[in-house]
């Protein structure tokens, strides 16, 4: 089958979200809320294995046992959750978070040779729209599966299944953009393929499996450096070289 498709990630794959944004909203939230919690670079690194905000603070007030009000209600990881993403979609709207390279044109490049776009995210449509209106790209997308959408989040494979079920697409007709290895499980657990493009906290991470392995999707005066994979004559990630993949592994 030919590609159809290609359906993106949103935290430190379609943006550089997760330092300068989520990990600043989540320690400015505590610190408004006078929780005496703070987290650090090799926390949060370790809390990113655990897929949604809300889902994040559980985990950490379960296993890290941290001092402060005693909580663990839902309501009340709701409540620090919303505070947090207020925090973030004022960070987004100052400019703090940008558009990762080449994503943009790729996007563009993608609509003008008929090609569908999704994307599939555990973050919730509050931050992703945001994050698509600061960069531009608000209505370039099909379909946007954010949030609680599934109950079952990354690395389930349920919001990859729920982009093809709503977009009447199989595996094999796509493409998927990871930054994770909690999101290239996700998508690989229902038979996708995907690029990685990796970010700041999955640098070291192994990938057995993906299409390719590169820094960033590339611009035409910043070229990509394949990490994992067959080497390219191509210097960034355009249609025409998601085709070759697509043809070699599809």
């Amino acid at each position: 089958m030919s590609l159809k498709a290609l359906i993106f990630d949103v935290d430190g794959t379609l943006a550089t979200t997760e330092s300068d944004g989520h990990l600043r909203a989540f320690n400015e939230a505590f610190k408004l809320l006078n929780l005496g919690w703070h987290w650090d670079n090799a926390t949060y690194s370790e809390l990113l294995h655990i897929s949604g905000g809300k889902e994040r603070i559980a985990h950490f007030i379960e296993h890290f046992q941290p001092s402060g009000q005693d909580l663990g209600g839902e309501i009340d990881i709701a409540k620090i959750h919303q505070l947090k993403t207020d925090i973030f979609v004022g960070y987004v709207a100052q400019g703090c978070v940008s558009i990762r390279t080449g994503v943009a044109r790729l996007v563009d490049e993608a609509i003008e040779c008929g090609l569908r776009l999704a994307i599939a995210t555990t973050t919730s449509m509050q931050n992703v729209e945001a994050i698509l209106a600061g960069g531009g790209l608000s209505s370039k997308f099909e379909l946007i599966a954010a949030g609680d959408v599934v109950q079952n989040k990354k690395p389930a494979g349920d919001i990859y299944q729920f982009v093809l079920d709503e977009m009447g697409l199989s595996a094999n007709e796509c493409i998927v953009f990871e930054d994770s290895a909690v999101g290239f499980a996700s998508a690989s657990s229902v038979g996708l393929k995907t690029v990685v493009t990796l970010s700041e906290y999955t640098k070291s991470t192994v990938f057995e499996g993906a299409l390719v392995v590169v820094d960033h999707l590339g611009e035409k005066g910043e070229p990509f450096e394949v990490i994992s994979g067959n080497p390219s004559p191509h210097f960034f990630v355009n249609v025409e070289y998601l085709k070759e993949l697509h043809e070699q592994h599809c």
